[in-house]
């Protein structure tokens, strides 16, 4: 099969693309990239927790690769630190040229990528692109992905809802307009069990804060049982 490295947001879209992936065996899954922000040593946008992310990446048996950009970073610099994440997958995996991604259905996001992908001679591929998001919530669900929300943007959706379960109660309770995966950015999920690991992460919620007045971001650390498994101490917690 041909090896293809999985962007890896930590989130229940990437999750289930590496599971769609490994069932249609089409394409063989060798290692994740995920962006992280330093001095927050959080992924990027979810603010899921280095040690959180590197025992999920154990979960899945795959090797994680970090791009590590810094805090208040711009489009070029993102560019070029996850550019630099790809040259070092190369170094790995000698001519490894294809990489996958959750996206669902946001077409610019979508063009973007492949630009992206195109100038640095990758080939793009989005294995849930299309998908009716309120089946693929519930396919999510009922094939035993569980996740947390773990930031939500205030302008779109309450507040209320970080931290909760991705489940049907949530999906039920979610107003008219707001996407059942968030694919409009309205929330995202940090994944700690499903088909795509070998084991659940055992996870503890923590504080909620808002940063940026938009963003509300709730801290999930490993549990006592999996403290033993971590691999960096925990960091501050998110700043305001």
């Amino acid at each position: 099969m041909t090896p293809v490295l999985l962007s890896w947001s930590g989130g229940k879209d990437a999750a289930w693309a590496l599971h769609v992936l490994r069932q249609r065996g089409e394409l063989d899954v060798v290692g994740l990239v995920t962006t992280v922000t330093e001095g927050f040593e959080r992924i990027s946008m979810q603010g899921i927790r280095v040690d959180v992310m590197e025992l999920q990446a154990q979960a899945t048996g795959l090797p994680v690769l970090q791009a590590r950009i810094p805090q208040a970073c711009d489009n070029p610099t993102y560019e070029a630190a996850f550019a630099s994440a790809l040259a070092s997958a190369r170094e790995r995996w000698p001519g490894i040229c294809d990489i996958a991604f959750g996206d669902l259905f946001l077409a610019d996001i979508k063009a973007w990528r492949d630009a992206f992908c195109a100038r640095l001679d990758w080939q793009p591929h989005c294995p849930l692109f299309g998908s009716n998001t309120a089946s693929l919530a519930r396919t999510m669900l009922d094939g035993g992905l569980r996740a947390r929300l773990c930031c939500v943007d205030t302008t779109q959706l309450d507040a209320r809802f970080a931290g909760r379960d991705f489940d049907e109660s949530l999906l039920a309770d979610l107003p008219a307009g707001v996407d059942p995966c968030g694919e409009n950015g309205e929330f995202h999920t940090c994944v700690h069990a499903g088909p795509m690991f070998a084991a659940p992460i055992a996870i503890e919620r923590g504080e909620t804060v808002l940063r940026d007045g938009r963003f509300a971001y709730t801290d999930f650390e490993l549990a006592a049982a999996a403290s033993g498994n971590r691999v960096h101490d925990s960091p501050d917690p998110i700043p305001d």
